[in-house]
């Protein structure tokens, strides 16, 4: 049995990080977006610059997913003034969950999912929240059935697209 364990990104993870976040974030939406569009925001959104930068943030937290050393998905948490839109400074925000394809359906992003949750609760973090594009029915049902429920939306520019992520949060006070 080959055993998922979830370990911290640090900055010298650099390398690792950018290959992990193109990855995925190119089987998730490569179907769905022009070449252009796609390659643009991978050249930007996953950058040595940004992603440094994102790792050195003392209020954004990476985790990789591994299986037997190697990275196979991983997480973005953010805090505070990291949060991508203005929420509550004590929320927590889910940024990204990425798993790679071939480990979809293997409770990958649920492992993930619930590191999250588990850092929120120990932050004593009232909320935690996520944006999701409008065209990922499958994540939208994860998140629906981990208990998010929709509350805005928001515009998230891939390349020279525009489009529309659902902000969903759950709530953690009792």
């Amino acid at each position: 049995m080959n055993v998922i364990t979830i370990r911290p990104a640090s900055p010298l993870d650099l390398a690792a990080l950018q290959a992990i976040g193109r990855k995925t974030f190119k089987e998730a939406f490569a179907a769905n977006n022009c070449e252009e569009n796609l390659a643009a925001y991978l050249e930007d959104g996953f950058s040595k610059e940004k992603l440094e930068a994102e790792l050195r943030n003392e209020n954004s937290k990476f985790y990789f997913a591994l299986q037997t050393n190697e990275i196979i998905g991983y997480l973005k948490v953010n805090m505070g003034d990291a949060q991508s839109e203005k929420q509550d400074p004590d929320a927590m925000e889910i940024e990204r969950i990425y798993v790679l394809q071939q480990y979809h359906g293997k409770q990958v992003g649920l492992l993930l999912y619930e590191h999250a949750l588990a850092i929120a609760k120990a932050r004593k973090a009232p909320y935690m929240w996520l944006g999701v594009w409008e065209e990922n029915p499958r994540a939208i049902r994860f998140y629906q059935k981990q208990g998010f429920v929709e509350f805005d939306q928001h515009i998230f520019q891939l390349g020279e697209d525009a489009q529309t992520d659902i902000l969903m949060k759950l709530n953690l006070t009792v």
